[in-house]
């Protein structure tokens, strides 16, 4: 009986073929990737080398609520495989009993010798075991190990979600701290040309307009500085959550963006398969689909069962453990179910459709992947190329500014000229700073995209 625990019913787990391009359409102008190129492992915001981030980022694994959670899904997942390994071993129940009796002296088949009373002491060990002749029993812990890799790699994969999310924000936040500095410094430059128009005004070289122009930008100019502060609270608020604290316990020192993003290298279209968790865990949900299978056709045998039981009974304690008191049974059986309306059917096409299912789901997780690489390839070096436009309209808009400064300084412009060219400057130089954030949140998004350093060989091998 035990040689046939080698057979497992139910088809053998091959990864399906899936199509992988051979480069990256919006990687050609790009520099091909050196070995001390590659995403640091783990810890892939150091690339940006900027301590805050570091320590922002830092405090994820400890106080992330959304993360803790992924954790426990995984702790849950890991146990039922525990639970799933102990089909293989048998159920052994041990126990003990003591009983008095008294028999009625008129019952049927009572003899002389027959004790009135007497005491009845039991050491029993009963043991039952379904050997694994079908491999139910592995495929069920094929399943279980594959769903609890599978969870493994989600809770890699909100990892990456969270610190790229902190890492976005935060560099949003510090885009609008470089926005808010802008603006600052447009309200001291308003003022003082508020100043210099009011006094034109009073030795009566600029008109009363001129100088309602002049106060109308700057008032202007001071309420969208203002408004700069109610976005950077919500961002401030958003990082506070991510990294576990109350927003009223959290402050960010204002740091204004200004260094552009780190080239980042992308990987070879073959090893985002292995570079992306969420890849991963589709994988691992197939093969846990295939050997539900398994455990769907295992339901088309006998169930084969073996029990077992030994011990002791005496009358009494001083003879317990003698041998004259010890029993022992042995049993074996097979069981074939007959008919069930059609039960096993539906459930071996439920798990053969739950595969097809899974099969889809892994072809189109990694389409989106190879998607989003290229969505944020594009992107970087699209805003690449419009920051050195954007570079040139800003140098374009001061020199309108100095130019039209200079014209109403000498009598020959109005002062419309002047705040015309004053919101071109602020105009550009905002676009300028918008530009940059872009920037720096698409190569958060593209390390995503790669898996962040992520590998395959991080999966839990048991």
């Amino acid at each position: 009986m035990f040689l046939l625990a080698g057979c497992t019913v139910g088809p053998k787990y091959a990864r399906p073929a899936t199509e992988v391009p051979a480069g990256y359409k919006e990687a050609a102008d790009w520099k091909a990737a050196q070995p001390s190129d590659a995403i640091s492992k783990g810890k892939w915001w150091e690339v940006y080398g900027d301590p805050q981030l570091n320590t922002l980022e830092d405090g994820v694994t400890v106080s992330n609520q959304t993360l803790k959670e992924a954790q426990a899904q995984f702790l849950e997942a890991r146990a039922a495989v525990r639970v799933a390994r102990a089909g293989f071993f048998p159920d052994v129940t041990a126990g003990g009993t003591v009983a008095r009796t008294r028999q009625s002296q008129d019952k049927a088949l009572f003899g002389a010798t027959s004790p009135v009373t007497y005491t009845d002491l039991q050491l029993p060990l009963d043991v039952s075991y379904e050997p694994d002749v079908w491999g139910r029993v592995r495929r069920s812990v094929e399943a279980a190990r594959s769903e609890a890799q599978a969870t493994a790699a989600d809770l890699a994969t909100v990892d990456l979600s969270v610190r790229a999310e902190l890492a976005m924000d935060y560099f949003e936040l510090r885009g609008l701290d470089a926005q808010k500095q802008l603006l600052d410094s447009a309200v001291d430059s308003y003022e003082k040309a508020l100043e210099l128009t009011d006094s034109r005004y009073k030795g009566g070289i600029a008109s009363a307009v001129d100088v309602a122009q002049a106060q109308t930008q700057l008032e202007t100019t001071r309420a969208q500085a203002e408004d700069v502060e109610v976005q950077r609270a919500a961002y401030e608020h958003a990082v506070a959550v991510l990294i576990g604290k109350p927003p009223a316990e959290f402050a960010q020192q204002a740091s204004p963006l200004a260094n552009p993003p780190p080239p980042i290298p992308p990987e070879l279209p073959s090893a985002l398969l292995e570079r992306r968790p969420d890849i991963a865990a589709a994988e691992r949900r197939m093969q846990e689909a295939n050997a539900q299978i398994g455990v769907a056709k295992a339901a088309y045998f006998p169930t084969v069962s073996l029990t077992g039981g030994g011990g002791f009974e005496s009358l009494g304690v001083a003879n317990l453990l003698a041998g004259p008191s010890g029993f022992w049974s042995l049993a074996g059986s097979a069981a074939e179910l007959v008919f069930d309306g059609g039960q096993r059917l539906g459930v071996s096409e439920e798990a053969r459709a739950a595969y097809d299912k899974s099969v889809d789901t892994y072809r189109q997780t990694t389409l989106t992947a190879f998607q989003e690489v290229e969505d944020n390839l594009a992107a970087l070096h699209i805003l690449q190329q419009e920051a050195t436009t954007q570079d040139a309209a800003v140098a374009a808009a001061q020199h309108f500014l100095d130019l039209s400064t200079s014209r109403y300084k000498g009598g020959v412009a109005n002062y419309l000229e002047v705040t015309t060219a004053q919101s071109d400057a602020l105009v550009n130089e905002r676009a300028a700073v918008d530009v940059l954030t872009r920037r720096m949140t698409a190569s958060v998004l593209l390390i995503k995209a790669l898996g962040g350093g992520w590998n395959v060989s991080q999966l839990p091998s048991s």
